[in-house]
């Protein structure tokens, strides 16, 4: 007998999953090198164990408030949204978790603040505290992100005088604001879409992964989601210019939000603007957002060749994968060709992703918010590089315009393998780690399932 599913009890249910990721977060998450704790450690140990006990409650609590917005009585937009506040009000003090590029964010933003070239220079002409909490990869690489968001990062280095926490903290509010405009955004472009609004909600503002990465992370690609996800608003109204303005802000976050802009000339055409017209008019302002913006942040145009920066050699995204295993036989074969095989598929996956997006708007034209949405997964997933937070960018707008149900249960899979792929350390994952983390989720399990018999047991009597 299936027990009702009511919206406190996944208010509650998640609310403790965010709890524990940010008590185990405090030894186990990203933490200033000075406070770091060895693996073996045991309050490490124990906060690894925590961490995804967490994981998987909110997982099961996002579970049960997809039944309850598939259900008779689905929840108001207004409700999700209280929910979503409760459930990312624990990680509001946390320290960083699944990963350490927000460390690298103050940096950029301090060099920035300094006068200092961050597009040819890495942290380490910084130096400092800041710079030696960034990765030794990252240590001598330019900056991959564009001016607005260098700006913001130097007004934040500026405001909290490099002090670490407060930035850390600034930083976090930069990452809520960016998903408090995606929640905005996305009732509007889903009832735009002629999808439902709560669950366009549900699946791409309360998703785990916003949680886990943009909130806990405190990734930059929150507020590139939340501009573009504003900006495609505004030019379903009135205001394409807006729209077009807001959508290039985006761009010059990260990169990949550039292609909204083909989102925009649609949404003017679908409006009956001459294509014309509309190509001149996003075009235009997308040119003098540009100069605008890069002429106040101070930061010249360096961002552009920041755009080939290099990435992890360790990387698991398809065309790394493939390149690493290619090259790894050509080698054993003792081929000279051996060092071109990364090189070579991370170009064929870039030509992959080309094809695929230029398909993806042929043949959805008359849908550019769906479109847009799965032309960034082509990217995120064919591209060179792949972190669990670039499914976002994506799902954000496949949550609001996909056109079955089905779609949306096929995206919410995906997110619950992603939610469970990155240590809260941020780091590689070794045997002893990778045991501590399918403890503490086999442990919530356990815990969940007891909880479920002990509330059908009174159900079961009452029923008898």
């Amino acid at each position: 007998m299936a027990l009702p599913v009511d919206l406190r009890r996944c208010q509650v249910l998640g609310l403790a999953g965010t709890a524990f990721l940010a008590l185990g977060g405090e030894s186990a998450g990203a933490l200033p090198v000075r406070d770091l704790l060895a693996p073996a450690d045991v309050h490490a140990a124990l906060g690894l164990v925590g961490v995804y006990f967490g994981v998987v409650l909110l997982i099961a609590a996002w579970v049960l408030l997809g039944r309850l917005v598939r259900g008779a009585e689905p929840p108001t937009p207004r409700d999700l949204m209280l929910v979503l506040a409760v459930w990312a009000a624990p990680l509001l003090l946390a320290p960083p978790l699944f990963s350490r590029d927000v460390y690298s964010y103050l940096a950029q933003g301090a060099m920035v603040d300094a006068h200092m070239d961050v597009y040819a220079q890495g942290p380490a002409q910084l130096g400092g505290p800041l710079a030696d909490e960034v990765a030794p990869l990252w240590q001598h690489t330019g900056a991959p992100y564009g001016p607005v968001f260098l700006a913001v990062a130097s007004a934040l280095s500026g405001l909290t005088r490099g002090e670490m926490p407060a930035g850390l903290f600034g930083m976090r509010l930069v990452a809520l604001l960016g998903v408090a405009l995606m929640a905005a955004a996305l009732p509007r472009l889903a009832r735009h879409s002629g999808a439902d609004p709560a669950a366009a909600l549900w699946l791409g503002a309360l998703n785990p992964l916003v949680l886990l990465h943009l909130v806990a992370g405190a990734h930059n690609d929150a507020i590139m989601l939340g501009l573009l996800g504003v900006g495609l608003v505004a030019a379903l109204g009135r205001w394409p210019v807006l729209g077009a303005a807001l959508v290039t802000l985006a761009a010059l976050v990260k990169a990949p939000a550039v292609l909204g802009l083909a989102a925009v000339v649609l949404l003017q055409v679908r409006a009956g603007r001459p294509p014309a017209k509309a190509v001149l008019t996003t075009v235009l302002a997308a040119a003098v957002t540009t100069v605008a913006a890069t002429a106040l942040a101070g930061t010249g145009y360096g961002w552009i060749g920041a755009l080939d920066t290099p990435v992890s050699p360790h990387n698991w995204a398809l065309s790394s994968l493939l390149g690493r295993a290619t090259g790894a036989l050509l080698g054993r074969f003792g081929s000279d060709l051996a060092p071109l095989a990364l090189p070579a598929w991370h170009l064929l996956g870039l030509l992959i992703t080309a094809v695929a997006v230029a398909a993806i708007w042929w043949r959805l034209r008359p849908r550019p918010v769906y479109a847009l949405g799965l032309s960034l997964a082509a990217v995120a997933a064919f591209g060179p590089a792949i972190r669990p937070w670039y499914a976002l960018w994506g799902l954000f707008l496949i949550a609001a315009a996909a056109p079955t149900t089905s779609v949306r249960q096929r995206v919410a899979a995906v997110t619950g393998v992603l939610a469970l792929a990155t240590l809260p350390s941020g780091g590689p994952v070794d045997s002893g780690q990778l045991m501590l983390a399918v403890s503490g989720g086999a442990l919530a399990v356990v815990v969940l399932w007891q909880a479920h018999q002990a509330a059908q047991a009174p159900a079961v009597g009452r029923t008898a």
